[in-house]
């Protein structure tokens, strides 16, 4: 075979020969030619090699790898992926030597292998963390730079017979096409071989004058149809239970490995022999359903986990570039080599690469696949424009600010992936069920064969078959994943990001709903209404200088001060204390700006309006002003609050604002309890109170004083446009501005408990039934598989149901 610069472009990949996605532009200079690579990560090894001065590996190889595992043993063998070159475009660092990559799982088969690889890599030294999306086969895994190397963790995976790489989505769709493709001719070969077997098996049933030759006949005839499909299309059965063996587990594929081989093995004998019943269409029959099963579960868990890949695929593979701005001059560059401070032109009809700020053009973006919002968004010159939305109506230049894993997109991903993988608590006590019912599985089937050789030896090796297919426990290991990776990517186009595994389940049981006001269910836009300057001070004058306090803050109340006078001194020595206000130095003299009892303890407020809150700002221990700021509730939060109040929540209101402005928005509302004038200590204090009572809380904020209280409570919802902090200690985040998702929320964690409840229900209860009538002799081999796959099946259709559940709006 020629060497790889030689061949033809449309041969694949330069480095591991699989085929070039279409779209994928990823190429690759060596001996003064161009090629083509599948995926960033080729590209990137590729590139080392050659510039490292190995391009001699391209030249003198005499074979593409016949298998993406050999193409990943001879990256790992080379060791490239620890190189920070290569890692750059698809690991995330952190502080501390700590890092975090998205991995791409090939051969995964059953919820058995996630268990399996999550066991295997998290045994590893300075393995932090690894979490496996069942449904995308996307592993994210985070590790100790200083203790071990990504490329040890890629072969520890390989040692176990598993694929893994770094994700892309275009090869992830690749892996899933090749997958299915392989699946399908398995299963061709598993129907005819059946079909054929079948047409010799059934004249043995019915005729009743059929010599002994003919029979025999028969029996070879079946025999030579049945080894390929018991050598090829049942062959990943048995690569599964050797991994398995080998690795001292007892998975899923072991009982079924166990009862293909046995039957066969049987049958062969009795072939060669002359005496005993040959399973030759039990066989084939059960390998065919079995197979069907898997399939019909691969797709379906590939519609399952649909949200994740529809949100992976949003950013484009390609962007116009001004490489000159203000100069109009246009570039088409790979959205991988644009880098912060690049100016791209997004025109009507195309997605923004990256995030960034809008530097000319005013247009409609819709962030309906981001936020659930379906209504465009305004963008205008100085608004933030996030990678992923689509722009509707005119073009826009945007200044590039964030790229790949520091998107907002890419976070959504993460927190995503992590919500998928981390299992709640009765997802967790099906695993470790389902990791002994094989073992108890072997034994009980031990022990039935055993009586039935005393009571007829003519059946005991079917009814043993029987037993170990029909009770395989593949429906108990699928019965939380399948619903909650349906789950939170219906609740994810809702527009509620579920960051936790523990979320929904909580969420479902919660009693109570705790709101924080400004920003949550106002929106966090104050304005000044009113100022009572004092001695002789101008309303500008102390405008000024509280917005000089505040020129640092994000805060709502700090934006409002800003805006009403522009700062013209800078303060210095500023100290923030969450929940009260800040303090600094101006013109030499201390100043303190925040709540009355912060910046003027002992002050007499002036006259207040309802729903006002009153902002001190002191010189010294004296006020020199008072600022009356004020919010408007968001326009569905009545609505909102009644739909909660309706499924039996009670819901309270606390805030640090003045008790008139608290009290008219919990009025405004209808919220019964509400406690004004709150600390972020005293919204703990509150919390914890109420957990005391055995009450189950759930906390939505937004803010950084927020952040102590989100961690306290069992459940926390984010605002999307809250503080950071606010939303790392979340573990849900609303990415919209609809209260109303609240509600849906409330109902999907419901219906998903229910779900999951039934497929467990239902998986225990099959077994219970199964194992019983397969023990009597009431179940053939052929009828267990139908059994077996169905189980598997019914348990994924059911938790399907979740992806369409409707917003109680009434809209989907």
């Amino acid at each position: 075979m020629a060497p790889p610069s030689s061949l033809p472009e449309k041969a694949g990949c330069f480095h591991c020969g699989l085929p070039v996605p279409d779209g994928a532009h990823y190429p690759i200079r060596f001996e003064a030619a161009t090629h083509q690579a599948c995926c960033r990560g080729c590209q990137a090894v590729a590139q080392t090699i050659i510039d490292s001065g190995q391009g001699a590996y391209y030249t003198h190889r005499t074979a593409l790898p016949a298998t993406p595992r050999e193409a990943e043993a001879e990256i790992a063998q080379l060791g490239l992926y620890d190189l920070p070159e290569i890692q750059e475009s698809f690991v995330k660092i952190e502080p501390e030597n700590v890092r975090e990559a998205a991995l791409i799982l090939e051969n995964i088969v059953c919820a058995a292998c996630i268990w399996l690889n999550e066991r295997h890599i998290a045994a590893l030294p300075g393995v932090l963390s690894v979490e496996i999306n069942y449904a995308t086969r996307r592993a994210r895994v985070r590790w100790d730079a200083s203790r071990i190397q990504l490329s040890a963790i890629l072969k520890a995976v390989s040692d176990i017979g598993y694929i893994a790489h770094p994700f892309d989505p275009g090869r992830s769709d690749d892996i899933h096409r090749r997958e299915r493709n392989a699946a399908i001719k398995r299963l061709a070969i598993a129907g005819l071989g059946m079909m054929q077997v079948m047409m010799y098996a059934l004249p043995t049933y019915t005729a009743t004058d059929m010599t002994g030759e003919i029979r025999r006949l028969m029996s070879w005839a079946s025999l030579v149809l049945t080894i390929p499909v018991v050598l090829y299309s049942a062959w990943p059965f048995f690569i599964g239970a050797w991994r398995d063996l080998r690795r001292r587990t007892l998975g899923m594929d072991v009982p079924v490995a166990l009862g293909v081989g046995t039957a066969f093995v049987a049958s062969v004998y009795s072939t060669f022999s002359g005496h005993g019943e040959v399973y030759y269409d039990s066989v084939t029959m059960f390998i065919f359903l079995l197979l069907t099963g898997r399939f019909l579960e691969m797709n379906a868990r590939r519609r399952a986990g649909a949200a994740v890949e529809e949100l992976v695929k949003l950013i484009p593979a390609a962007a116009t570039r001004l490489p000159n701005w203000p100069a109009r001059d246009e570039e088409q560059v790979p959205v991988a080599r644009l880098a912060a401070g690049d100016h791209v032109l997004v025109r009507p009809g195309e997605t923004l690469p990256a995030d960034g700020v809008v530097v000319d053009g005013a247009s409609a973006v819709s962030e309906a696949m981001l936020t659930g919002e379906s209504l465009p968004v305004s963008k205008t010159v100085g608004t933030r424009i996030v990678g992923g939305s689509l722009n509707q109506a005119s073009p826009l230049v945007v200044r590039v600010d964030r790229l790949g894993a520091d998107t907002r997109l890419a976070a959504i991903v993460r927190l995503l992936d992590r919500a998928q993988s981390e299992k709640p608590r009765l997802g967790q006590l099906a695993d470790r069920a389902a990791a002994w019912f094989v073992g108890l599985l072997l034994l009980i089937t031990l022990l039935i064969g055993v009586v039935w050789v005393q009571i007829d030896p003519s059946k005991a090796l079917w009814i043993v078959v029987s037993v170990l297919v029909v009770t395989c426990p593949c429906a108990l290991g699928l019965a939380t994943p399948a619903a909650l990776t349906t789950a939170t990517g219906r609740l994810t186009r809702l527009g509620l990001l579920t960051t936790r595994g523990h979320a929904l389940e909580t969420l479902a049981r919660a009693t109570d709903l705790v709101f924080d006001k400004t920003g949550t269910l106002t929106h966090g836009r104050l304005s000044v209404r009113r100022v009572v300057p004092l001695g002789g001070r101008s309303a500008q004058e102390v405008g000024a200088l509280a917005a000089a306090l505040e020129a640092g803050s994000e805060h709502p109340i700090a934006k409002a001060l800003r805006e009403f006078a522009p700062a013209r001194v800078n303060a210095s020595d500023i100290r923030n204390t969450p929940g009260q206000g800040v303090e600094g130095t101006l013109n030499g003299r201390a100043h303190r700006l925040g709540s009355p009892r912060f910046a003027a303890p002992g002050a007499a407020l002036p006259d207040a309006t309802g729903g006002e809150s009153w902002v001190a700002l002191a010189e010294g221990n004296e006020p020199i002003a008072w600022f009356a700021l004020a919010d408007t509730p968001r326009a569905d939060a009545a609505a909102a609050l009644a739909a909660l109040h309706q499924q039996g929540l009670r819901l309270h209101l606390l805030s640090g604002d003045a008790e008139g402005a608290v009290k008219a928005t919990a009025r405004l509302l209808g919220i019964a309890d509400w406690h004004a004038g709150a600390l972020p200590e005293d919204k703990l204090a509150y919390v914890k109170a109420l957990q005391a009572e055995g009450r189950i809380v759930a906390m939505v904020g937004d803010g950084i004083n927020d952040a102590p209280v989100l961690a306290g409570a069992q459940v926390s919802i984010a605002m999307g446009e809250g503080a950071d902090v606010a939303q790392a200690a979340a573990d849900m985040v609303m990415l919209g501005n609809r209260l109303g998702t609240l509600a849906d929320g409330v109902a999907l964690a419901r219906k998903t408990q229910k779900i999951i409840r039934e497929n467990l229900g239902w998986a225990l209860g099959y077994n219970l039934i199964a194992i019983p009538a397969a023990a009597l002799g009431h179940v053939t081999p052929w009828i267990a598989g139908i059994g077996m796959s169905a189980s598997s099946l019914l348990v994924v259709l059911n938790a399907l149901r979740l992806s369409d559940f409707k917003k109680m709006s009434g809209e989907r």
